[in-house]
């Protein structure tokens, strides 16, 4: 007994002189990141301005609070995000399911909107949408760049909805098929619960690139965080504290992201071992 309590305490100091080894070098590479910045700015004559940075963040005048241009951009990058995140679930979803269905027709459109989404630049996408299609249907740009962004994810979502279905166990199929379940009924209470645990991970790195395509948007003159920071570095020369800053906030967003998409999958697979065991 006293030799296993040995050999653990020994085992969680290493794994804790590890985790401290870890953190110092992260430290000193963010430092050396930092000198490095720092000198190269003061080579240039660069004068910083951080104390601008806050008004353009937000004010408050007569005790209220006002958003200024980069939260007001913000808000413009988020409203963009969420919407273009359920479109592109729902055509990724539809996608995958027209290829997975025994129409023809159904399989071709699926592969030709895959492939030709997958194999050509988001930007150009964009273009195409805005230029060539907004003017035809009256479309302005908010909802050009919502379904660009939305056709351009929903590609990629296509492909990792139909790899987690594949995974599923053909055992499941052919369960639910004698159990008389409809082809309907085994996708939602059968298949498509297991299929979420495993493409939760790779989901999440698709919504993280949903949210860094969306600074894109900038190109086509909506008025999101990025095309803000561009607005504000041209009437003011604070390249790097606007960068840095705008940097920062799609940061915070994507960690909040993954870390909540984390804790969703934890859940996820605590109650797929709580209901194998039961």
């Amino acid at each position: 007994m006293d030799l296993i309590v040995g050999k653990s305490f020994h085992f969680i100091a290493g794994k804790g002189r590890y985790a401290l080894r870890d953190v110092l070098l992260y430290l000193a590479v963010m430092v050396f990141l930092g000198w490095g910045i720092f000198s190269g700015s003061e080579s240039l004559g660069y004068d910083w301005q951080w104390n601008r940075v806050g008004r353009y963040l937000f004010t408050l005048s007569g005790g209220e609070f006002h958003f200024g241009p980069l939260l007001e951009g913000l808000l413009v990058t988020v409203r963009i995000t969420l919407v273009s995140m359920l479109l592109s679930l729902v055509f990724g979803m539809t996608a995958m399911l027209l290829g997975r269905s025994g129409s023809f027709v159904g399989r071709a459109l699926s592969h030709g909107y895959v492939q030709t989404v997958r194999n050509t630049p988001l930007l150009i996408q964009l273009y195409m949408i805005y230029f060539v299609i907004a003017p035809v249907l009256g479309m302005g740009a908010f909802t050009s760049a919502v379904l660009a962004l939305s056709l351009f994810e929903g590609a990629y979502m296509a492909e990792i909805f139909r790899a987690g279905i594949q995974a599923v166990p053909k055992g499941q199929w052919e369960a639910s098929y004698s159990l008389g379940l409809t082809p309907y009924l085994t996708y939602r209470f059968v298949i498509l619960p297991q299929a979420v645990r495993n493409v939760l991970p790779p989901l999440t790195s698709q919504m993280i690139s949903l949210v860094k395509d969306s600074a894109l948007v900038a190109t086509i003159s909506v008025f999101d965080m990025t095309m803000q920071g561009q607005t504000i570095i041209a009437e003011t020369f604070m390249v790097f504290e606007i960068w840095f800053t705008v940097s920062a906030i799609y940061l915070a967003i994507n960690l909040s992201l993954s870390f909540a998409v984390r804790v969703m999958e934890k859940r996820l697979k605590l109650s797929a071992g709580s209901s194998q065991t039961a």
